[in-house]
């Protein structure tokens, strides 16, 4: 009998050991996987992340009737260079640069 406990007691110590050493194995692993995912996500949303682009330009007031002064002239010419800018910039199409010039000039 006591060979049989002898036999069962190094099993048992065996198992412990084999079973300790797979479980920090596994934790280690799992950690060196969170934090690949982890940069893997950070790069992504890097990427991901859109350029910030200008806002487009605040709508003007419709011109009046009366007669044209030379504030109201240089202040279509300020927003004239803005739209120049912008289509620049690639944020205006030409059609949405022509319209935006022919609403200006009219």
């Amino acid at each position: 009998m006591p060979g049989l406990l002898r036999g069962v007691a190094r099993t048992a110590v065996v198992a412990g050991t084999a079973t300790a050493v797979s479980n920090r194995v596994s934790r280690r692993q799992a950690g060196r996987w969170a934090q690949q995912d982890y940069e893997r996500q950070q790069a992504y949303q890097q990427q991901a992340a859109p350029a910030p682009s200008a806002p487009p330009p605040p709508p003007t007031p419709a011109p009046s009737a009366q007669t044209t002064t030379a504030d109201d002239m240089s202040s279509k010419i300020d927003q004239l260079k803005q739209l120049g800018e912008l289509k620049a910039q690639g944020v205006l199409t030409d059609e949405e640069f022509e319209a935006q010039k022919r609403r200006i000039l009219a």
